[in-house]
């Protein structure tokens, strides 16, 4: 079966970046002229994923808003004769793509969020993306991990090398390696300390999975912050299934932090067609 459904885990708070996002979802912060949510979606949908699965919370309803119609808007662009921003309105949900919406009644991690997914999901292969890392790359990173996907029939994770000091921000995978690029995981621990981690590869926030990880999140105890940890879930899997761990060809932005988020407007201003040569100019004034 083919990839065509993805889950976007969309309920968190975005305590990082108070106050901007005490009235306003973190994934509706732009980066240069788009919400990251849009740039994950279009990721998405590049990878071949038609059915969209948003889990949100109450207070997510401008995520909704951003992918329906806007009849108000669009009729006076096209009464102005704006058709270059009518078509870019438009073009923010295709006509083949579906968006659907699901509410996690609370806070209780990520793979709790997954987990809201299942009856939408159903027995097929399915994809997660984190809005919160923006992917950038010649190829998009999903649809690398759909090809990948597609050849080995088994989950597939993205992951990059972190430094040392940092395993305590992701779920790190070890296992043996395939090729270059891929690795069939045999061990997988969530955030552990620099001395316990088995290795420096870090989960990125892409993921391919089989729908047998759902009985693994649903009937594991909670995890790490009291949570139900989607890592767990996976490291569960790997008792019953292949995973596989691949390294993507591409550049991860951590905009869950601000200094991640303000690097991708930078470095994306300056690769925009339009905006990239006054915004370089401009910078070349700075003192820095």
């Amino acid at each position: 079966m083919s990839v065509t459904k993805a889950i976007f885990p969309v309920a968190g708070l975005g305590t990082r970046f108070l106050p901007a996002t005490k009235a306003q979802p973190k994934e509706m912060l732009p980066v240069v002229d788009k919400p990251l949510i849009q740039y994950a979606v279009e990721e998405a949908y590049a990878a071949g994923v038609r059915e969209m699965i948003f889990v949100t919370g109450r207070h997510k309803r401008p995520i909704e808003d951003h992918f329906d119609m806007t009849f108000e808007l669009e009729v006076a662009l096209e009464q102005a004769g704006k058709q270059e921003l009518l078509d870019v309105v438009r073009s923010v949900k295709p006509d083949d793509m579906e968006c659907i919406y699901v509410r996690q009644p609370q806070a209780l991690g990520l793979g709790h969020a997954v987990l809201c997914g299942q009856r939408l999901v159903g027995n097929e292969p399915f994809a997660v993306l984190l809005a919160d890392d923006l992917m950038v790359g010649d190829r998009p990173v999903l649809k690398q991990m759909v090809e990948q996907y597609n050849e080995w029939r088994v989950s597939i994770l993205a992951v990059q090398e972190v430094p040392a000091e940092h395993t305590r921000r992701y779920g790190i995978v070890a296992g043996t390696a395939i090729n270059d690029r891929l690795m069939d995981v045999n061990r997988m621990v969530e955030k552990p300390a620099p001395e316990d981690a088995p290795s420096r590869l870090g989960v990125a926030g892409r993921y391919i999975l089989t729908p047998g990880v759902f009985h693994e999140i649903a009937n594991q105890p909670r995890g790490v912050g009291g949570e139900i940890q989607l890592t767990d879930g996976i490291a569960g899997l790997l008792r019953r299934e292949k995973v596989f761990a691949y390294s993507y060809e591409g550049k991860r932005y951590d905009c869950g932090s601000k200094e991640g988020f303000l690097q991708a407007n930078v470095e994306l201003a300056l690769k925009h067609p339009v905006l990239g040569p006054g915004f370089r100019d401009y910078l070349r004034t700075l003192e820095i």
